[in-house]
């Protein structure tokens, strides 16, 4: 029944490499810690370094479509929209849904979440890639609800080095080294990622540039990593194409209907994590962090087109104690701490173009000007125990509180620059009167595993995970709304699952149950809180190795997204109805094929089963599959080259597809034809 309900999903198939299975040896997401993946309770699963190699990918879905569960819609250039276990979400604080990371450190401060921000971690040059879909441990807090995207930094090693240069279709240039030493007790390496793409569609190019420094120190008693990274991103941005499969034609996919849109972001990043034997049975470890963010962009999809301009500083530190690490009894405790500035201006430069309507309420000039000064601080304890050899139990606790002081650099209420007082009511945008909020939340974790037998398990688990609101939804106000009254959104997850092998088979398999509580939404453009919603699926990665030098993977979800409260938009309730841009099925297969030594293939079939388009489920998006095709081989010795061929049936699709209101309606960002790319890799 599990074979027919699972795999009848997706005609999926792929060939590739030879390469580590999902279900990686070593994780580090779930305890903050390097653990066997195979021993955490709850799901995990991980892009290892050989794929990330292989795969060579210029954007980050092109390596995360291939885990369970997993969606990440590309729109244009180096943007991008999340899913894990979960509907794409947009919007003000939409992105807080999700908690993506670097070494355990979240790419931007709590409160201050951007729907892009995978495009300031080093994916690129990692060792590995790992998620946890649904709410994390309670070693992580706000954000950590939907999942989890960890990019685990390559370490020194054994000193392995390399090169790499790239071309292809649209003047795509891709440049990425890596080199290690080491010594005794010290070890160095540097990476770096230059990437110019010319773009498909007009005026739809970036360039950008990714650098990491890291030093490892280990005396015996002391194990000190320590990194800095760099990113500069300068981008030209491609628009929606709107029209009812507008997207299909290929003159017209090509077009970009907003070649003024650009986006320009800038970060820097440091983070150590310091560990120590403090006393017997008792190991300490503590990371601390620094960021310092700058980006601006302008907002093409609005009227008027407006200028965001954005900044953020932060400073924390992780903390955790690991007590009897390993034993029967292990206990985890800890404090977390964080405080950050944000900044955010939006300036409109021109006079909005349209209807009296939008002409009268969306005058140019000033519209936001505003700094947030937050404060983190959370407590945790979590255990875990060894009943027998075959049952282990675990359990934690977080308390956390967040801490926002907003200051207006504007005049407040919903006026113009000026203080003019807007035609039709009032000026759409409004901002509030200096505030301060807080925010307390507890999230919570218990679960079991039970050992089968040495190479499989069956483990339950059940979690609360949270967010608290982003400073976006407080502050940056629209129409009568003056106070954002709004607090932190819940959800309740439980979860099941069986993983291990059987000889040349190795699974795992999930189904899980959420419901989610005070969901934020616009309603009439004001942000409110009193929304629901449930989501129900399962999840699968096979694997099977036949003895040729073959295996064939498949990484399949099927799900339900759907509003669970009452709600009413032109006539229809949204309860019971599936969430916009939510598809109940997606996936791929890998069938992985390595016919000489140091020869490699690939073929890789994409499948994104339909989807509907709005809240009310009136418009709907087909779906589409693909293929893509990768080849690798060995020229000379320590000289590897590469082929890539993307899009194999030059297929007609969409990265994403949605409905907006007010006479635009289908609209859609086109996914690239075939395109071909080729490049040499050199080891040293």
């Amino acid at each position: 029944m599990l074979s027919a309900s699972v795999m009848g999903l997706f005609p999926i198939i792929a060939i590739a490499q030879e390469l580590e299975n999902n279900i990686d040896e070593v994780t580090v997401t779930g305890t903050r810690s390097e653990r066997v993946a195979t021993d955490v309770i709850g799901n995990q699963a991980a892009i290892s370094g050989a794929e990330i190699e292989f795969i060579d990918h210029t954007h980050i879905n092109e390596i995360l479509q291939s885990i369970a569960g997993v969606n990440i819609s590309r729109n244009d250039g180096q943007e991008s929209l999340i899913s894990l276990r979960s509907p794409i979400f947009t919007g003000a604080g939409a992105c807080g849904a999700f908690l993506t990371a670097q070494d355990n450190i979240p790419l931007r401060a709590a409160g201050f979440c951007n729907v892009n921000e995978l495009f300031d971690g080093f994916s690129e040059q990692a060792e590995r890639i790992e998620v946890v879909r649904g709410p994390g441990s309670v070693l992580y807090g706000s954000n950590a609800m939907h999942g989890i995207i960890n990019i685990i930094s390559k370490k020194v090693g054994d000193g392995h080095s390399s090169a790499s240069i790239e071309g292809g279709s649209w003047g795509l240039l891709k440049f990425k080294a890596s080199g290690a030493t080491k010594g005794i007790n010290n070890g160095f390496r540097v990476s770096a990622s230059v990437v110019h793409d010319g773009g498909y569609r007009d005026q739809s190019g970036f360039n950008q540039q990714k650098g990491a420094l890291r030093h490892e120190f280990d005396n015996g008693q002391w194990d000190i990593s320590s990194n800095i990274m760099v990113m500069n991103l300068d981008q030209e941005t491609a628009g929606y194409l709107v029209g009812l499969d507008s997207y299909k034609d290929p003159v017209f996919a090509k077009t970009n209907p907003n070649p003024e849109a650009y986006r320009k972001a800038k970060s820097f990043r440091y983070w150590s994590t310091i560990s120590t034997q403090v006393a017997d049975n008792v190991r300490w470890q503590f990371s601390p962090y620094a960021r310092a963010m700058d980006m601006e962009f302008l907002m093409h999809f609005l009227p008027g087109q407006p200028l965001e301009e954005n900044k953020q500083t932060s400073f924390g530190f992780q903390n955790g104690f690991y007590i009897n690490e390993g034993g029967q009894y292990e206990l985890i405790a800890g404090i977390d701490g964080e405080i950050a500035k944000g900044e955010l201006k939006q300036t409109q430069a021109n006079p909005t173009v349209g209807s009296a309507f939008l002409v009268n309420t969306i005058p140019s000039g000033k519209q936001y000007d505003y700094e947030v000064d937050t404060m983190m601080v959370a407590g945790f304890l979590r255990g875990n125990i060894k009943v027998s050899d075959e049952f282990t139990l675990i359990g934690g606790l977080r308390a956390e509180h967040m801490k926002y002081d907003y200051n207006n650099r504007m005049n407040s209420g919903r006026v113009d620059e000026n203080g003019d007082t807007c035609g039709f009511g009032g000026c759409r945008y409004s901002r509030p009167e200096d505030r301060k909020d807080t925010f307390t939340n507890l999230s919570f974790e218990a679960g079991f595993m039970y050992k089968l037998d040495q190479d499989n398990n069956f483990y339950a688990r059940f979690s609360r995970g949270f967010r608290a609101p982003q400073t976006t939804e407080l502050y940056r106000l629209q129409v009568s709304q003056t106070v954002a009254d709004i607090n932190s959104v819940k959800l309740d997850s439980f979860e099941a699952g069986l993983r291990g092998k059987i000889d040349s088979f190795s699974y795992d398999v999930a189904l899980f149950s959420m419901k989610k509580d005070n969901v934020i939404f616009q309603d009439n453009r004001i942000n409110v809180d009193n929304g629901k919603s449930k989501h129900i699926g399962i999840e699968a990665m096979l694997e099977y190795r036949l003895p040729i030098e073959v295996s064939l993977r498949f990484n399949g979800s099927y799900a339900k997204h759907q509003y669970d409260f009452d709600y009413t938009h032109n006539g229809i309730n949204w309860n019971g109805l599936d969430i916009d841009t939510a598809p109940r099925n997606f996936g791929s297969i890998q069938l992985n094929w390595a016919p000489a030594d140091k020869v490699k293939a690939g073929l890789e079939w994409l499948y994104m089963g339909s989807y509907f388009m709005d809240e009310q489920n009136l418009y709907l998006y087909e779906g589409h599959n693909y293929f893509n095709l990768r080849v690798e081989a060995e020229a000379m010795e320590n000289v590897m080259v590469f082929l890539r061929v993307m899009n194999i049936t030059n297929v007609k699709y969409a990265e994403r597809a949605d409905f907006a209101a007010f006479g635009v309606g289908q609209r859609y960002f086109p996914g690239k034809p075939r395109g071909f790319f080729g490049g040499a890799r050199i080891n040293f």
